[in-house]
């Protein structure tokens, strides 16, 4: 399982990257390695807000169709549209070509909440 350095975590198995008043959002490598193979993912356009720990999207993989929950609040800049026609991409390229979205953050101290690359290993990365 990777883990990337530098990186915020959720407890849902989103990954954030901040950059300025922007942040990439995406699913970890431990996510992808648990649901598997990903065959369809829904996201919101973009325009529309999240709110952390509310619902933002859904995906599919071969063992389960699961919701996403934002790890963040902001309005979404970008969505990875490639996903549309390849999700797959997610499971090969979990932190590069795999991301899923790019938001402008509206509360930037809900960063704070997030884990660190260490607490996230702690939690996950033995089991």
């Amino acid at each position: 399982m990777e883990i990337v350095q530098g990186l915020k975590y959720s407890e849902n198995h989103h990954w954030v990257k901040v950059e300025g008043k922007q942040a990439i959002i995406g699913l970890t490598d431990f996510a992808q390695e648990e649901f598997g193979m990903i065959v369809f993912i829904e996201l919101p356009e973009s325009g529309e807000t999240i709110t952390a720990g509310e619902p933002f999207g859904s995906m599919e993989s071969v063992k389960t169709v699961t919701e996403l929950y934002a790890p963040v609040s902001g309005r979404i800049v970008s969505t990875n549209t490639k996903l549309g026609e390849n999700p797959g991409v997610i499971n090969m390229s979990p932190y590069g070509h795999g991301w899923l979205m790019t938001i402008e953050l509206s509360e930037p101290s809900e960063l704070d909440k997030l884990w660190d690359a260490e607490k996230y290993e702690e939690t996950y990365g033995h089991e």
